[in-house]
């Protein structure tokens, strides 16, 4: 049985339609005879909702018991023995109650999935996994239930539950998403206009790029050279001059007049670049187009017009921007220029704009000094010159009798002429052709090839010789530029490959992404193999379809015994390995880094649990054993036939063994609760509660004239899990108890903040130097002198990890006056419209 497929339903935020669509769609294929069921949906109590799912088949739930009450989630086992073809799942990134089978929802649907059954659920785009800074930024609420990008990445079809936020916000005050008394709060709050807008954009980009993703998978696939123009992409040719900050900037401003615009700059090095570029201005560059949104990248190509070309069809852009150039007009004699060029053969789908600057006509230099090699143009011109030259001389010179010493010195400059332009065989032929010429025409006797006069001899000779040694200087100078042009694009390639290890970039895949832009690959490979007889596996790849054997590339490049580096798209040629070699060796140092990487954090984690596991087992060996020794004694000596204990003493030694046995739980109390935090299985319950519901039972545990309560009537209520709130505060005020003086009282008062609510403990004890604040939060930990039997050092441990698991904070502060004060923050929901209650409440807590 193959893999079930999943369709997604995706929305901005909670009351566009998601829930209402998936069902629609149960309905449609319900029509066409699919066997579909609902395994989970959530209705909410909304009448519309809840009329769709009449007339559809749904799993019973299952019921679990859940700190003392009964909750309701997917029953997955039934799931799986109805073997549905289609099951409804909704809110893919809910967090499961403590005892399913697994932690998240989204778990839930793996295994349907795997047991090849279709899924369709929903899933709002807040509680993507990477977007949670963002939707943070945006909101001020921080998603505790996510879902991660991969599993909705991988998703079969992703569909778009789009509604505009003035419609959302109708939908909301008409009472159609939450209930009334929630409606004003929530208008305020996450549903303001701003927020759905910015939530919408997020969702819009999110599919944009997905399906971008499967453009360019389509067309590498199909190898689709044409480019489509489905968005807006703009790559700016960057020379390394100082005009390409304008050029960035104008590509900026072109961006943002068409939705999901995106800036790519590109500088190419190779032999006769567009200019020699300045390092620290290609850094500055740089970091200007990164700031604006776009992306950087350096690619080595023998053509800048081509390679130019050939980039922007690569990455399916529909702009070119490029800058006015900066040659004198008597430089054009050289060629058009890549901008011209660049404009003729980019065809009709691809748009150049070219820019003009401050920089423009103020001159570059010859191309000779900039240490190009010997175009295709200049050799043309060479050999015209060459051939035509002596041509054109000759009829110039049978019209002026200027002697023959003069007339070859004439020829001499057209072949020299010829040599610069061309090289070395356009000046051979020129020196020949010229010769031939000179001793028909110029020569006794005239017009024909033979000399009379031996010093004419000597002459041609000379005249030739002189050619030909000015050729061959002109060719061996192109060709030293070339090779010393060539080393400085290697180079500016090397440099920058060591400043990247220089800056910590230790990602595989972006240095594998680096290689293929560098040398136009259309995917790269790292494989590696343990020996030499066993098969090859990937360590990393980039681009699609990569070579899974070296064999199976156009360019292998081994490293060491085992590894290799495998590029696919074109053959490379021989002086392009250097370079090719070093990113190999890069590219292993990169791998073996992260490997360490990941084995330092597994030694760390593993030290860390040995330190732990060591301070448990003394604290087991010291702080444990007094209270169980104080009980042992009490017991004996109660059981003790030889001495007629008094009721007073009775009394006395039963009060000893339930202070020991309290103190035993709270130890052991802590110890296990730390070891959920170290494992990761606190799942908190967040529900919305009043304060002065849960932090007077918080002070159970300390003498009763020993804490001052202060909560306002006015604060809101707060979205926390009850049991770990109370745990959380219970510890912060025992700590404040134990370290207050006799006569001072420990102050536990609640204030509200924008949309956070403080708790503050506050005690006149010692209090902690600012460098200690942070490290009496460590578990095991005793600030100063304390003694032995007073606890294992975890109690703020845990109230700081309970608290974070609500998504709050714990943080110390000096008390004015001296003292400490601890400080717990955890999120607001609304404020609370009935005074008279709270007001009730708190006379039955005070009785």
């Amino acid at each position: 049985m193959g893999r079930g497929k999943l369709r997604i339903y995706l929305g901005a935020a909670p009351g566009v339609g998601k829930t209402y669509a998936m069902l629609s769609e149960a309905h449609r294929r319900v029509e066409r005879g699919t066997d579909c069921v609902v395994a989970f949906v959530e209705h909410h109590h909304r009448p519309r909702t809840e009329v769709m799912l009449h007339g559809l088949e749904q799993v019973p739930r299952k019921e679990l018991e859940y700190r003392g009450g009964v909750f309701t989630e997917m029953d997955v086992d039934a799931v799986l023995r109805r073997a549905p073809a289609v099951a409804l799942v909704d809110e893919l990134a809910h967090t499961n109650v403590p005892g399913s089978r697994h932690a998240k929802r989204w778990q839930d649907v793996e295994e349907l999935l795997a047991a090849g059954v279709d899924v369709v659920s929903t899933v709002n785009i807040q509680h993507l996994e990477s977007l949670g800074d963002v939707v943070e930024s945006i909101t001020g609420v921080r998603q505790r239930e996510t879902v991660p990008d991969e599993v909705v990445r991988r998703a079969d079809q992703i569909e778009l539950v789009d509604m505009s936020p003035p419609a959302l916000r109708r939908r909301m005050a008409h009472g159609n998403i939450y209930k009334p008394d929630k409606v004003d709060a929530a208008l305020s709050n996450y549903f303001r206009p701003g927020n759905l807008t910015a939530l919408r954009e997020l969702a819009l980009l999110w599919v944009a790029d997905r399906a971008d993703e499967y453009l360019t998978e389509y067309r590498s696939e199909h190898r689709v050279s044409k480019i489509w123009g489905s968005r807006e992409r703009i790559v700016v040719g960057l020379t390394g001059g100082p005009e390409g900050r304008t050029l960035i900037r104008r590509a900026a401003r072109l961006a943002e007049k068409g939705a999901g615009g995106e800036v790519m700059a590109v500088y190419i090095a190779r032999s006769d670049g567009l200019t020699s570029a300045s390092p620290k201005e290609l850094a500055v560059q740089r970091t200007l187009v990164e700031d604006l949104g776009g992306t950087f990248h350096h690619v080595v190509g023998d053509d800048i017009p081509a390679s130019l070309l050939d980039f922007a069809r690569g990455v399916n852009a529909t702009q070119i921007v490029l800058g006015s150039s900066r040659r004198k007009t008597w430089q054009y004699v050289f060629g058009p220029g890549v901008g011209a060029t660049v404009a003729r053969e980019s065809g009709p789908d691809l748009d150049v704009h070219i820019v003009t600057h401050e920089e423009v006509a103020k001159g570059r230099g010859l191309p000779v000094a900039r240490g190009a090699r010997l175009g295709r143009s200049r050799i043309i011109w060479g050999w015209a010159i060459g051939i035509g030259g002596p041509v054109v001389m000759a009829l110039l010179l049978n019209t002026i009798d200027l002697g023959l010493a003069n007339d070859m010195l004439l020829f001499l400059a057209v072949t020299v002429a010829a040599a610069l332009l061309g090289g070395l065989l356009p000046a051979l032929a020129s020196a020949a052709f010229g010769s031939l010429l000179l001793n028909y025409f110029y020569t006794p006797p005239l017009h024909r090839l033979t000399v009379a006069d031996p010093k004419n001899i000597v002459a041609i000779v000379i005249f030739v010789g002189v050619a030909v040694s000015v050729a061959s200087v002109v060719d061996l100078a192109a060709r030293r530029t070339h090779q010393a042009a060539r080393l400085r694009a290697e180079s500016e390639i090397l440099s920058f490959l060591a400043g990247s290890v220089l800056r910590g970039e230790t990602s595989l895949e972006a240095l594998l992404e680096r290689v293929r832009e560098t040398f136009g690959m259309e995917s790269v490979a790292l494989l590696e193999r343990a020996g030499d007889v066993d098969p090859w596996t990937c360590a990393g790849s980039a681009g699609p379809a990569p070579a899974i054997r070296p064999e199976d590339a156009d360019v292998d490049m081994p490293v060491g015994d085992h590894m290799a580096l495998a590029l696919s798209g074109r053959v490379l040629p021989a002086s392009d390995r250097r370079v090719l070699a070093a990113f190999a060796a890069q590219a292993v140092v990169v791998l073996d880094r992260q490997r360490l990487q990941h084995e330092a954090d597994q030694a760390k984690v593993l030290a860390e649990g040995n330190r732990i596991r060591t301070a448990l087992l003394a604290a087991v060996s010291h702080d444990l054993r007094t209270p169980l020794a104080g009980i042992k004694a009490a017991v004996s000596s109660l059981r003790s036939d030889d001495v007629a204990w008094s009721e007073e003493d009775r009394a006395e030694f039963l009060a000893g063994i339930e202070d020991g046995a309290d103190r035993l739980d709270h130890l052991v109390g802590n110890l296990l609760d730390m070891s959920r935090l170290q494992t990761g299985t606190v799942a908190p319950l967040i529900r919305e509660i009043d304060l002065d519901e849960v932090v007077p039972m918080a002070l159970g545990g300390v003498p009763e004239d020993s804490v001052v309560l202060e909560i306002p009537e006015s604060l809101p209520m707060v979205a926390v899990d009850a049991g770990l709130l109370e745990r959380a505060v219970a510890n912060l005020v025992e700590n404040a108890v134990k370290y207050s003086p006799p006569d001072e009282r420990v102050l536990v008062a609640a204030s509200a903040m924008a949309d956070r609510v403080e708790v503050r403990v506050v005690d006149r004890g010692p209090g902690v130097p600012d460098d200690a604040k942070d490290r009496i939060f460590a578990p095991f930990q005793r600030y100063g002198d304390a003694p032995r039997g007073t606890g294992v050092g975890l109690g703020l441990a845990v109230a700081r990890g309970f608290t974070e698991a609500m998504g709050g904070t714990l943080n110390a502060e000096d008390t004015p006056g001296g003292g400490l004060t601890m400080v717990l923050t955890v999120r607001a929901v609304h404020r609370r419209s009935d005074p008279v209650a709270r007001s009730a409440v708190a006379e039955r807590q005070a009785s």
